[in-house]
């Protein structure tokens, strides 16, 4: 197979042209062949397909695209020629023969051996063989951003090489031939300022000296009107030559063969600082910079230089790291290596015309030859490492225009850069990020510089100190320098100056190192916008923070607050955390720059100005919150909240975040339990109790029984040290809630009678219908029906008097169950159709499975085990696809007694124990017990009498424990009939709720 891009992309299996398929495909192809032998990633090949407007399903169709090149291949004999890379993908193109790029570079690279040998004829073949490969435009047609600006490289290679090759022809005296083939390249490349000088000798040497002026005037004419500048001085200098009818102008014959002097010793700059004798760690990184260098240095077709991007936060150590590796690989590049500090994060950047100088000078050029001109010496530089191995390490650059002047000009030579930024404008540079240590690569850190006997004598202090630290390295080698320095300080001892964290960074210097400083260099390089917003961000307590979050500390949009992120996100004060895309990306400080960004907060922003960043952020979580609970159960239901002002979003932002509510509140548990203390802490009561009530719809559904307590011991102090009656109600009544959820009946019952007593006092009849429900399903459960049902009568009236929907449908089913539990099936049903409209119409998924499942149950009532099972399924699907376990623990307690009685004994089995796992796993006692019992039943119809004893008498003391007569009863009345089953002629009768 053989693949041809020095013209028309062509790909030939056994001289037979193949249709690659669309503009898509070609692309693909295009850049896989420019980069042959090399990985291509996913991202560019994105990028070079649609450019910045990138569809949803950009990667996608990558894939599909190279599946379908796959499949021409294998088709035709070649599987296996591209091969996926955990980048990317490779085109593993074999030989010069397959690659006609590759062959034209195999066939320079010859021509110039032959030229430097003084072997000019063959070297003008191969250079004509080289130039006779190509077809035209080099990938014409392929209009992509990346492929074109390959095809400009190429076509750049192309004109030098065809220069290189008439230059030869001229020595050789071939000048009457030349002069049609040099005007038409003129005419082509009219700004080629040497093709120009090539065409005036060979007029001359024709004997048409006239013309060769005339060439002159027309080369100037067109360099000054298209760009304003005269011919260079080679130029002027063969005009005044061919005027004056100068000898040297003379055909190689006329010309005296003077022998060349023999050249003079290029200097080999040797400028790298000293490697660091405690290098530890960045195995990984240190191979990847090695792999790279070595497969640029083996892929002969590649035309770019090899450019190495070590990107990270200050104090990581990417100068130690680009150091150590330059040291390694030194030996690679025989020419010699470079070494300049851009001091990038400072306020006084080192610029690349101060750099050039010094390299220029490393390389030999004296100071009375060394150009005035940033672009005259960048030319130079080039022109000096055209043909040498060089090194070039660019240590702390702050943008791509501090470095792109001090690039190398071909591939023979390799770049390292360090950067606290990812430099992603520059062209196919590797990327290779550093972070933090891992806690043995801090603790072997601070043995090789305060003593491994040290560590070794106190390893809980080392680990603590490391943590301290951050396990940043810049902290852990000053950490490890002042105990070193202090060798009778106990690593304690400074464990315990550090654990102050308004004095960390006081202690974290030693001698000219220090964070601090380290910090503030970047935080001075970023906007003051961007400053703004790094200091707001520390307001928070939570580690975690998302661009809306961002957007309400600064009481402007998230968009701005996006790019501000995206700001200190490239300068390394902040970090991508997480998996959230898009508007659930996250974002985090590292320990030591949130102290930092604290400090900063606290000089920079007075207090009334953090207090109002921080309300308008708990405003703005609220806002959120009650969104996402809207979600779970359709408008403002089974809720009480406060009056105070939220600071809502745009709705297409809300709804985006929301979409999946649960994962949403997942997503920002830490920030919602932080959030309520800082609400507590600031005086905002209303807040803090209103953000812990919207907390529940989480904490419940989760089983985050303890955030679920400590956040309302918080707010139940808020609220009663500031006065405020209603906010006390509230809060009781979700205690009450997590007592009941617990099982702690009494508890609860306490709560609720307190809150009943606050809702009635201010009059809030939604409050009072709340507790009174929770209040009816304690009766229930104590054997009190009818004290139950006149409370659920009372709760239903006001909820249908409020138009609370998901209120009255909760309540019904609730009396649906005392229906039940009264043997009136068809009662049951009758309100349980009523419950299932009304949660349909509030919007409530949650509950609506509550109703599903109480009409399981009364299926089961009325023997109808198969619509019963049908019920239970549908409820199962609903509360595993928001995230309720302690619902699906009932529903599966539900579906295994109805598979039991369909006579699917295994099915049920499997079931009826993963209920009673899921039940202890969320501590739920009511729904493991009724789980038990099932088991029980299931054994009973197995003729297992033992298990079914035991099973059973598990259940009844769990009904016991939390003071549950009707279920005690349920659990006695079965315990009899397995016992009486086990005696000799014992009877087994199966059955009940």
């Amino acid at each position: 197979m053989e693949f041809r891009i020095l013209g028309p992309l062509e790909v030939l299996a056994q001289d037979v042209r193949l249709d690659v398929g669309g503009l898509r495909q070609r692309i693909t192809l295009a850049l896989l062949l420019m980069e042959a032998g090399r990985v291509v990633t996913v991202d560019r090949l994105v990028d070079a397909i649609y450019g910045e407007v990138l569809p949803p399903t950009s990667k996608a169709q990558v894939q599909i695209c190279i599946s379908a090149l796959r499949r021409l291949f294998t088709a035709h004999g070649r599987p296996g020629l591209i091969v996926t890379h955990p980048r990317g993908y490779i085109l593993e193109a074999a030989d010069d023969d397959t690659l006609d790029v590759r062959r034209f570079e195999s066939l320079t690279t010859e021509a110039k051996r032959h030229r430097d040998e003084g072997d000019r004829e063959t070297a003008v073949r191969r250079y004509r063989e080289a130039l006779g490969l190509w077809r035209g435009e080099a990938m014409a047609g392929i209009d992509s951003r990346p492929v074109r600006a390959a095809a400009n490289r190429l076509a750049e290679h192309r004109v030098h090489t065809n220069e290189d090759c008439l230059q030869l022809e001229l020595d050789l005296g071939r000048h009457h031939e030349l002069v049609g083939e040099l005007t038409a390249l003129v005419a082509e490349h009219p700004l080629r300022e040497r093709l120009r000088g090539q065409l005036m000798l060979a007029l001359y040497r024709s004997g048409r000296q006239a013309d060769a002026l005339r060439a002159y005037r027309v080369a100037r004419e067109t360099l000054v009107e298209e760009l304003g500048i005269e011919p260079n001085e080679q130029l002027q200098r063969l005009e005044y030559a061919i005027l004056t009818a100068d000898e040297s102008l003379n055909g190689p014959a006329r010309v005296k063969t003077i022998p060349p002097e023999p050249p003079a010793a290029r200097p080999v700059p040797g400028l790298l600082p000293a490697a660091v004798a405690d290098f530890t760690g960045r195995a990984k990184q240190l191979d990847a910079i090695q792999r790279e260098l070595a497969l640029a240095a083996e892929n002969r077709f590649r035309l770019a230089v090899p450019i190495i991007v070590i990107a990270g936060q200050g104090g990581l150590g990417k100068t130690t790291l680009a150091v150590h590796a330059a040291h390694t690989i030194a030996g690679s590049y025989p020419d010699g290596q470079l070494f300049t500090d851009l001091h990038g994060g400072g306020y006084r950047q080192v610029g690349a015309m101060q750099v050039l100088e010094r390299f220029l000078r490393a390389l030999g050029v004296a100071g009375s030859d060394m150009p005035d001109g940033l672009e005259e010496r960048a030319e130079m530089y080039r022109a000096l490492l055209a043909d040498r191995r060089t090194l070039i390490v660019l240590d702390d650059a702050a943008r791509e225009s501090q470095v792109t002047p001090l690039l190398p000009g071909n591939r023979s030579s390799a770049v390292i850069i360090t950067s606290r930024s990812r430099l992603a404008g520059l062209p196919g540079a590797i990327q290779i990020e550093m972070d933090i240590f891992d806690s043995d690569q801090s603790l072997e850190l601070l043995g090789r510089i305060a003593g491994s006997e040290r560590v070794m004598a106190e390893p809980s202090e080392a680990a603590e100190l490391s943590e301290l630290c951050g396990r940043l390295p810049l902290a852990l080698r000053i950490a490890g320098a002042r105990l070193s320095a202090r060798p009778h300080w106990s690593i304690d001892q400074l464990v315990v100056r550090l654990k102050d964290e308004t004095r960390r960074l006081d202690e974290l210097k030693h001698g000219d190192m220090g964070i601090r400083a380290s910090i503030s260099l970047t935080y001075e390089s970023v906007g003051a916008e961007a400053r703004r917003l790094f200091r707001l961000l520390a307001v928070l307590d939570t580690s975690m923070f998302s661009s809306w979050l961002a957007g309400a500390l600064l009481g402007g949009s998230h968009f701005d607050a996006q790019d501000l992120l995206d700001e200190l996100a490239d300068a390394q004060l902040i970090e991508t955390a997480g998996t959230g895309y898009g508007v659930h990306s996250q974002y985090r400080f590292h320990d030591l720059v949130r102290v930092f960004a604290r400090e900063r907060l606290a000089a920079e922003e007075t207090a009334a100005e953090r207090k109002a960043a921080l309300e308008r952020a708990l405003a703005t979580l609220l806002y959120v919150a009650e969104a996402a609970h809207r979600r779970v159960y359709g408008e403002e239901y089974l809720q009480v909240h406060s009056g105070v002002a939220r600071r809502p979003l745009p709705r297409a932002l809300v709804d985006q975040l929301v979409a999946t509510p649960m994962a949403w509140y997942e997503r920002e548990r830490p920030l919602l339990v932080s959030g309520i203390r800082q609400a507590a802490r600031a005086g905002f009561a209303e807040l803090c109790w209103d953000l812990a009530v919207s907390a529940v719809t989480l904490f419940e559904a989760r089983i985050y029984l303890d955030d679920w307590r400590e956040t309302h011991e918080v707010a139940l102090a808020a609220v009663r040290h500031a006065g405020d009656p209603r906010g006390q109600g509230a809060i009781l009544y979700s205690r009450g809630s997590l007592h009941m959820t617990l099982k702690r009946l009494a508890e609860a019952r306490r709560d609720f009678e307190e809150a009943i007593e606050l809702f009635t006092q201010v009059g809030d009849d939604l409050g009072l219908a709340l507790v009174l429900r929770n209040v009816a399903f304690l009766d229930r459960m104590s054997g009190r029906a009818d004290e139950a049902e006149t409370r659920y009568t009372h709760a239903l009236d006001i909820f249908t008097r409020t138009g609370d929907q998901v209120g009255a449908a909760y309540v019904l089913h609730n009396l649906a169950q005392l229906r039940l539990d009264a043997g009136d099936p068809e009662g049951a049903s009758r309100v349980l159709a009523e419950a299932l409209a009304l949660s349909r119409r509030g919007g409530s998924r949650r509950v609506e499975a509550q109703v599903l499942h109480r009409m399981g149950d009364t299926y089961l009532q009325w023997d109808e085990p198969g619509l019963a099972a049908e019920i239970f399924g549908t409820a199962i699907d609903i509360v595993r696809d928001f995230g309720d376990p302690i619902g699906e623990t009932y529903v599966l307690c539900g579906l295994g007694v109805a598979q039991l009685r369909l006579g699917e004994v295994a099915e049920a089995d499997e079931t009826l124990r993963q209920a009673v796992r899921l039940g202890r796993a969320c501590g739920d006692g009511l729904a493991e017990g009724r789980a038990l019992l099932g088991l029980g039943e299931l054994a009973l119809s197995c003729d297992d009498n033992a298990h079914a004893v035991a099973h059973i008498e598990q259940a009844l003391t769990v009904f016991h424990t939390l003071g549950i007569p009707a279920y005690e009863e349920r659990a006695r009345c079965m315990l009899d009939r397995a016992r009486a089953a086990t005696r000799p002629g014992g009877l087994t009768t199966v059955g009940g709720g």
